[in-house]
This record gives structure tokens, sequence and C-alpha cells, in this order.
């Protein structure tokens, strides 16, 4: 539309100064001409000013898109790698349980022989195997032994059992331990695709922002480029009307010189008559006046005439004008809310929490938040003002070591954050199956960055 406008408006101005009034004189005629030029003039520092607004919203953008494109480069390079994390986790749990199936196996194992030896025992050493042993005559010390080698047998079976019984539980523990991790890196890994999609939905706009600027700016080019050619143009009409009118002028002065040089000499012909008029009147009277003798000398009473001149002094007028000019000045306050607290009391805020559920993008403590919405707002709860996304997490406050890590301080990885509760454990959203939750291993995948706000 703007493009069709522009057309438009140039097209008046190219006809305005191809077109003049055939009646007009050449002063008219300039006056237009040097009218038209000052509009074509303005038109093109319009297209001038809007070209460099453009360039400057293009170069903006430009540098959007550069940030956004290095955000996306680190973005899919924690999806890689937490896709290699799931994966390697996957392999420790079909490892583990190859091990509980071990356990299993030689549980079975284990169970048939100790049936074997309870039906033996019970064969051997019942209440009729313990009187057939006093019946059959044997003295006191083979019942003795065979009574503690019994004993012997029952205490093997519950110790076996025993360990049987805690090496299941430490392979369930751990397998359950592996799940849980797996399901957080998988929760991460959503996050981070899903904050790769919209990074690329983001980069998809921009750069077709910038393309529709790179457009306008090559019609406005196109159309100064036009307006120039008017300029020239306009310019050339105005030397071409200049010269006519300089012409006309030297032709009027040179008819005027003309015309004043014939009147310069009628006027010397006619005083030239009158002089030749008056000297044959004079030598006519001086002969009748010798003829005569007696001469009458009649005296001529010259009469004069006056000429009056009158002039007009003009009366200027003068105009008075009011130049005023306004400006408003604005200012904007920029206020980020900061607080102070301990990292216990963050800790102890943060743990009121667990159960409630895990949303992706969420910032609700109660109804769902994800893992850097669940940090957002803890801390927001004390005053301080965080960034809702886990890459940005990791500059906020100071670094610290995992080993100087305090309660409070927040512990990022690839695509999740949580926040540290002391004793190697961590408080976090953790995924859609388990919530807010608490985990006893905060090193259970690579930690990037171990950030002190408090």
């Amino acid at each position: 539309m703007r493009k069709k406008f522009l057309a438009l408006s140039l097209a008046v101005i190219v006809s305005a100064a191809q077109v003049m009034t055939v009646s007009a004189s050449r002063q008219e005629q300039l006056q237009q001409q040097r009218a038209a030029q000052a509009e074509t003039s303005a038109q093109l520092d319009n297209a001038k000013a809007e070209i460099d607004d453009l360039e400057t919203k293009k170069n903006q953008i430009t540098g959007e898109i550069d940030d956004l494109d290095a955000q996306l480069v680190v973005t899919m390079a924690s999806v890689e790698n937490l896709k290699n994390e799931i994966a390697e986790k996957q392999t420790e749990i079909e490892d583990t349980q190859k091990k509980l199936s071990g356990a299993q196996a030689e549980e079975d194992e284990q169970y048939e022989q100790m049936k074997k030896r309870i039906k033996f025992l019970y064969e051997s050493g019942g209440d009729n195997g313990w009187a057939a042993l006093i019946l059959e005559g044997k003295d006191l010390s083979s019942i003795l032994n065979q009574a503690e080698y019994t004993q012997k047998l029952y205490k093997y079976d519950r110790e076996c059992l025993q360990e049987y019984m805690d090496l299941v539980q430490q392979v369930t523990d751990y397998s359950n331990q592996l799940a849980d991790e797996k399901a957080d890196l998988e929760a991460s890994e959503a996050e981070q695709e899903a904050q790769q999609q919209s990074l690329e939905e983001m980069l998809e706009q921009k750069k077709a922002v910038s393309d529709d600027y790179e457009n306008q700016i090559a019609d406005l080019n196109d159309m100064a480029a036009q307006y120039n050619a008017v300029l020239a143009e306009q310019n050339a009409k105005i030397q071409q009307i200049q010269e006519e009118i300089a012409a006309e002028e030297a032709a009027k002065a040179a008819e005027e010189a003309r015309k004043a040089e014939e009147a310069r000499q009628a006027a010397e012909a006619a005083e030239a008559a009158r002089q030749a008029e008056a000297a044959r009147q004079a030598e006519a009277e001086a002969a009748a006046s010798s003829a005569a003798n007696n001469t009458t000398t009649a005296g001529n009473t010259p009469s004069s005439t006056g000429s009056s001149t009158t002039t007009t002094t003009p009366s200027n007028g003068g105009s008075s004008y009011d130049d005023s000019s306004s400006s408003d000045t604005s200012s904007s306050d920029d206020s980020s809310s900061t607080g102070s607290a301990t990292g216990s009391a963050i800790v102890s805020y943060a743990t009121q929490f667990i159960g409630n559920p895990y949303v992706w993008g969420g910032t609700s403590l109660t109804n769902g938040a994800d893992c850097s919405g669940f940090i957002m707002s803890v801390y927001a709860h004390f005053g301080y003002s965080l960034p809702h996304s886990s890459s940005a997490l990791r500059s906020v406050g100071r670094g610290v070591s995992y080993a100087e890590a305090q309660p409070g301080d927040i512990i990022c990885y690839s695509g999740h954050v949580a926040i540290y509760i002391g004793g190697g454990a961590i408080v976090h959203a953790s995924n859609e199956r388990d919530g807010i939750k608490i985990s006893s291993n905060a090193a259970y995948t690579t930690i990037l960055a171990v950030r002190r706000v408090v």
C-alpha cells in the first residue's frame, strides 16, 4: 500500500513538473517549478528518513536474530547432551535389571537347596528324629553334635535368606533411583526441546520481519532514485526558464535602449529645426527693421509654466509572528525487586510444596510449576527477581563450586535446575510423574554451575 501511495505521489509531482499553464508568465512558471522542486525535496528527505529508520530497525532485529541463533545452538547442544545421558541411564537400568534377574535366579537355586535341607532337618531332627536317636542308643556326645549341626544349618539358611533380601532391596532401590533420574533427564529434555521449538519459531518471525524491512528499504531506495531523477529534471527546467527570462529581459532592455536612442535622435532633430526656425525669424526681423528705418521695439513677455510633481510615500506594513516550540520529555524507571533471606529459610519455604504437580511453563507453587518456574517463585517470595529460564539461571548471583554448595544455592544442570538443601540432596520440580520432590543425589547428572543468590 505504501509503495502504491509513494508511486502515486511521485506521478503527481512529475506531472506537475512537466505540465504548466500556457497563460502563466515566465515568473509564475519559475515559482511553480520551485514549489514543485521543494515538494520533491521534502518527499526525498522523508524517504531517506524512512530508510534510515528501517535500517536501524533492521540492524536491531539482526542483532536479535544473532542472539536467538546463539541460544538455539546452546539449546540444541543441551538436547543432544540430555539424549546421551538418557541413553547412559537406560544402559545402567538394563544392567541393573540383569543383576536383579541374576539375583532372582540365585534365589531360586538357594530356595531349592534350602527346601532339601529343611526336609532333611525335619526328617532327621524332628520330634520322632530325636526319639530315634535316643532309642538307637547313641551316646550323648553324638546326639549333641547332631543337634549343633542342625542348629548351624538353620542359622545358615536364615543368613542366606537375609543376604538375598538385602541384595534384592539394594538392587530394587538402585533401579528406582535410576528410573527417577532418567525421568528427570527426560523432563529436562522435553523442556529444552520446547525451548528449541520456541526459539525456532521466534527466529522465523524475526527473519520474516527482517525480510519485510529489506523489501521496504528496496522500495524506498527505488523511490528515492526516482525523486532524484525528478529533481534533476526540475532543476533543468528551472535553469531553462531562468535562461528564457534572462533572454527576454535582455531583449526588453535592447528594445528600450533602441527606443531611447530613437527618442534622443528625434529630440536632437527637433531642437535643430527649432534653432533653424529661430535663426530664420531673426534674419527676417533684421531685414524688416533695416528696411523701415524706424523700428518699433516690441518686448515679448515670456510666460513661464511650472510643473508640480507629487510624490507618494508608501507605507510599509509590518507583520509579527510567534514561534513557539514545545518538547515533551519522558522518563522511565526500570526497577528490579531485591530482597534478603537466608539459604535455610529458602529451603524451608521450598520444601513446603513437596508433592505439588509439575507443569511445564508453570510458575504456581500449588497448582504446578516447571523447574525454573519453581525456583523463580520460591525466590520471589523473599523479594528476589529471577528469570524463568534454566539456562539464564546459570548467570544469576555468583558462582561457587559444588564442594562449597550451601542450602539455598541453585544447582544448574543441562536443561534443569534445583535448590540445594544440604547433605548432597536437592528439592526440585522434577517431572510430571513425581512433581515437586526431594532427590538424595544432587550429582545424579553433570552439574554445570552452582549459583549463590542469598
